[in-house]
This record gives C-alpha cells, sequence and structure tokens, in this order.
C-alpha cells in the first residue's frame, strides 16, 4: 500500500478491475451532455492521465460516461490493497496530521461503511468523496508529502495542490459544491457533475469524516437537547 500510496497515478495503465458484484453500486446516471459538452468531460478527465495513454483511456472514459453518465475512470481503482482505515503509522506520511486524513478518506471509502464504494459515494445516494479513482491517487500522494507547513486545498474532490502555510494552519482546507444560487438547479449540478467540475459531498462524504448513524443520533440529541433547555430556561449545563 505504501508504494501505491507514494506513486499517485501510475506511469503505465493499471489492469481494468472490472466491476466487483461484492459490493453495491451506484445506479446509472442521467445522460445529459450535449456531444460538445461530452467532449469537454473527456478533456477534464484526461488531464489526470499521462499523455501517452490519452488514445487509450479516451475511448474507456467515453464508455463509462455513455453507460453510467460519469467517468469514474474504474480502471484506476487501486486494488493492491483493501480499502479500509490502517494504523497511523502504516502510512507513508510526513506528519500525523497527513497520515489521520488518509485514514479517514479510507475510512469513508470502506466497503463496510460506504454505500456505493467504488463509484466514491459514502452516503445518502450521492454524497461523494472524490469523482473519481485518480483525484484519489493523486490527493494520497500530496498527503504523502505533506508538511507541517503545508496545507492542501481541494475543490469537489480535485487537489489543487499544497500551499505555503504554518504548523497552525489547518493541513486540509475542502469544498465541494461551490455554485451560484442562479445555477444550481438539478439539471445545473447533474451537468456539472457529468463534467466533472463539481461533486455534492453530503455533509461528512467529501469531508472525510463520515461515522455512520451516529453522527446523525449526536446531533440530532444536541439539537433537541438545546431546545429543551431554551423551552424550559435552563442553564446551558443542566
Amino acid at each position: 500500500m505504501r508504494t501505491s500510496l507514494l506513486e499517485g497515478i501510475p506511469s503505465t495503465l493499471p489492469e481494468h478491475p472490472g466491476l466487483d458484484s461484492s459490493v453495491d453500486h451506484a445506479p446509472n446516471r442521467r445522460q445529459i451532455l450535449t456531444a460538445d459538452e461530452k467532449i469537454l468531460a473527456l478533456q477534464n478527465a484526461l488531464r489526470y492521465i499521462p499523455q501517452e495513454h490519452h488514445d487509450a483511456m479516451a475511448e474507456e472514459f467515453l464508455q463509462e460516461l455513455n453507460s453510467f453518465g460519469r467517468i469514474i475512470m474504474r480502471r484506476y481503482r487501486p486494488v493492491e490493497y483493501a480499502m479500509k482505515a490502517y494504523p497511523l503509522d502504516a502510512y507513508p506520511a510526513q506528519c500525523q496530521q497527513a497520515a489521520s486524513i488518509m485514514l479517514m478518506i479510507q475510512n469513508n471509502l470502506d466497503p463496510a461503511v460506504a454505500q456505493f464504494p467504488h463509484e466514491l459515494i459514502t452516503y445518502g445516494g450521492n454524497g461523494s468523496v472524490f469523482q473519481n479513482w485518480a483525484q484519489y491517487r493523486l490527493t494520497m500522494k500530496y498527503l504523502c508529502e505533506m508538511s507541517e507547513d503545508q496545507t492542501l486545498v481541494m475543490y469537489s474532490g480535485h487537489p489543487l495542490g499544497l500551499f505555503p502555510s504554518n504548523v497552525h494552519a489547518p493541513r486540509v482546507v475542502v469544498t465541494n459544491g461551490m455554485v451560484i444560487p442562479n445555477h444550481s438547479s438539478q439539471d445545473d449540478y447533474e451537468r456539472m457533475n457529468a463534467l466533472g467540475v463539481t461533486q455534492y459531498g453530503q455533509m461528512t462524504a467529501g469531508s472525510y469524516m463520515y461515522i455512520g448513524p451516529q453522527g446523525i443520533v449526536h446531533g440530532t440529541t444536541i439539537t433537541l437537547l438545546n431546545a429543551a433547555r431554551l423551552h424550559l430556561g435552563l442553564a446551558d449545563d443542566a
């Protein structure tokens, strides 16, 4: 696993793992892109892939787009290690914070945790950790390299890069689905998601901190508790 994480995007094409019937898969998405937009989606996807593989991968990515409605890059799903959270010292990270984030990402994609793990969806039908497996590989590589005076900036699964910061700054800054209201209809979202330029991260999928139903139970309990305190005029520690 350490070698794979450090490598990032492989220089040689990995063998296609196929569709694993042992896990649940997301349903096919609506075909919403025009012919010209599909070309743009392919261009957006190929930017992650070494130039010498563009001809082969363009055809494969187009097949994914036409069948699933999104480009997941299934060929780049790592199969050389089990997808799950490992002890922090298993990660080839330069700082403990980076190793912790890598653990959280892999937990969100663990087949025992995620709803549609091979489509990078943790919960809610569309709560995505990444848009494609190349983003996963590249992000994990950045986290392997990140020091305590750097911050990784993420936008809708796409790692923008490591930026100078300091030991007191956040190690990762994450945004998902940054869309202005006039262009935020369901059709707008589905088109931008199919183009590979945005994703819906739900509350804890795209922020790498999904903890299962207990997160909802805890939040609901705290909300009801504080509502009761307010209604009954009780102190905050009552």
